[in-house]
């Protein structure tokens, strides 16, 4: 059996559809499956054993000696999330009894960290940096951050472990994120809508307008990782994740209004007060050490991941 957290969101969905897809049975989505906006991505995924998060416990105690890896996507993602009890709950104590429940059962687990631990970027983006020296800007980078040095303390570990730090990952399943969402969701939702887009601006001198940079990593992609490592199953660490090239917000509207086939329109909006503190201008993986690990396969361009995403799913609604 191969256990997905998270299984509800964004990138455990994509992943179950995916594991589906190649072959793989025996899936196990363990989520809180209250929402249903959110249960939306599990509805063509037949064959599946859901288990809510808060049985999953016993539920392992009874059912470890067969689960052959935990991927523990799940986790509260909201980077405006201000409730600490709630961060701390779901990002670290969840998580620390996951590693434990591991070790207990001999089970490998994958699990997803985040690019917010860097921070504004200061320190660099290198996965082979002290973790000590990183300082996050938000509550949701601190709870990822404090897990990651929590692992990283840890003399006890699964046969085998891999933490993975998510860039900016878009790609079907995130219909439900609203705010949330990936920018260029929300750049198909407005251009489609009102034939312009709209960007945030700089507030800072070193950036144009629209000229903020992120390591956007399409889903399959990341999912691609994923199962290499579940696959392979060497190196344990905790890894970057994300393509190793930084594109401009720029540059991803004009992927979008191309296809879309709509002429350009841009308008630059200011970056709401909540989030500017916050708002990091520039972010890119290193990827040596993945590519050290053994990962060969190349990246989807930020154009081609567009195109894909926008024709064959977001026009159409469409769940990987």
């Amino acid at each position: 059996m191969i256990v997905v957290t998270g299984a509800a969101g964004f990138i455990g969905s994509a992943l179950l559809g995916v594991l589906q897809a190649r072959g793989y049975g025996d899936l196990v989505a363990v989520d809180d499956f209250a929402y249903p906006e959110k249960n939306k991505n599990l509805a063509d995924k037949p064959k599946i054993l859901l288990v809510e998060r808060e049985d999953l416990w016993a539920w392992m105690e009874e059912n470890g000696r067969w689960i052959q890896c935990v991927l523990h996507m799940g986790a509260r993602t909201n980077t405006a999330e201000q409730s600490l009890e709630t961060l701390n709950y779901l990002n670290v104590e969840y998580s620390q009894k996951m590693w434990k429940m591991c070790i207990k059962h001999s089970i490998p687990l994958i699990y997803a960290s985040s690019a917010a631990t860097y921070g504004s970027g200061q320190e660099g983006f290198s996965d082979e940096h002290a973790l000590n020296t990183l300082k996050p800007l938000n509550l949701y980078g601190e709870s990822k951050h404090k897990f990651d040095l929590w692992v990283q303390a840890q003399t006890d570990h699964p046969p085998f472990w891999a933490g993975f730090k998510f860039f900016n990952v878009f790609g079907p399943n995130e219909y439900h994120k609203g705010r949330m969402a990936s920018v260029i969701m929300h750049a198909y939702s407005q251009i489609n809508g009102t034939g312009k887009m709209r960007l945030f601006q700089s507030h800072v001198p070193e950036y144009k307008n629209g000229e903020q940079q992120r390591d956007f990593i399409y889903v399959k992609d990341l999912i691609d990782v994923l199962i290499y490592f579940m696959e392979n199953r060497k190196h344990s660490g905790l890894y970057n994740l994300g393509t190793g090239k930084a594109r401009t917000f720029n540059d991803l509207a004009l992927a979008v209004f191309k296809a879309l086939n709509i002429e350009p329109n841009i308008e630059y909006i200011p970056i709401p007060e909540d989030i500017r503190e916050a708002y990091q201008y520039y972010t890119q993986a290193d990827m040596q050490k993945l590519r050290k690990a053994g990962y060969k396969p190349e990246f989807t361009s930020l154009e081609e991941a567009c195109s894909d995403y926008v024709e064959r799913y977001l026009s159409r609604e469409v769940y990987l």
